[in-house]
């Protein structure tokens, strides 16, 4: 991916600038190929602490020492550790994103990619993955790349913070059964294109990993996994940590 995002091709930053401006009701437009369009309000993203739901708040009262917050959206995250004092690099490959960030008051942003070599330079006692963070690797090849990038980022006893969710009842029948192709593609590997107003967004990966799965390639790729929590949705916290 490249370093930066153009706003023509940045329907999230077209958004999120708007919301920023007074336009409180942008909303993007999400498809996907595994369900139907769906509406994501661009207040979304501004959240504040008592609107997060509360496996991201204890993600935030895990984080130690020096934060790496990536794919980090409209900055809700970053903003409330600088408000308890952490010093805190919030990355997004959005441009736009990036602008509302410093717009917002987010003292430290970068506009790239979460594997992008130049994050490496600095070492970090948490790197913060919230909304379903881990998609961000895209597939299950991009997830084992990141795990082990990952690890050239951590300081010693570092860890990741990240939530992720197991899609699979997106694939159920009136009787419960899965019917996904055990032969095809991880049943979590979604493709998605974002759209807001006439912008419409290239098409990118994410990847919904399920606690089994995110637990064998983390381990496989040296970390020691512990589950901090599950909501109702099917959504968890994990703390990944080298061992």
């Amino acid at each position: 991916m490249s370093r930066t995002t153009s706003f023509s091709s940045d329907p999230l930053g077209q958004a999120l600038q708007d919301y920023q401006r007074g336009h409180h009701s942008a909303t993007i437009t999400v498809h996907s190929n595994v369900a139907d369009e769906e509406p994501l309000p661009a207040a979304y993203f501004f959240r504040s602490l008592w609107e997060m739901p509360e496996l991201e708040r204890t993600a935030l009262d895990e984080c130690r020492g020096r934060v790496l917050d990536l794919g980090a959206g409209a900055g809700c995250h970053s903003l409330e550790l600088q408000s308890r004092g952490f010093q805190v690099k919030a990355v997004d490959i959005s441009a736009g994103a990036v602008q509302v960030m410093q717009e917002r008051g987010v003292q430290e942003v970068a506009c790239h990619d979460i594997f992008e070599d130049a994050v490496g330079a600095e070492k970090y006692d948490t790197l913060l993955l919230l909304m379903n963070g881990i998609g961000l690797a895209g597939t299950l090849e991009g997830l084992e790349r990141f795990l082990a990038h990952a690890r050239t980022l951590l300081a010693p006893g570092g860890q990741i913070l990240a939530t992720s969710s197991d899609i699979s009842y997106l694939y159920e029948d009136e009787d419960g059964a899965l019917l996904f192709d055990l032969n095809g593609p991880y049943y979590g590997e979604v493709e998605y294109t974002m759209q807001y107003g006439q912008q419409e967004g290239h098409t990118f990966h994410w990847i919904f990993a399920d606690a089994s799965i995110l637990q064998d390639y983390a381990e496989a790729a040296g970390y020691q996994v512990e589950f901090l929590g599950e909501d109702d949705q099917q959504q968890y916290l994990v703390r990944l940590t080298v061992q």
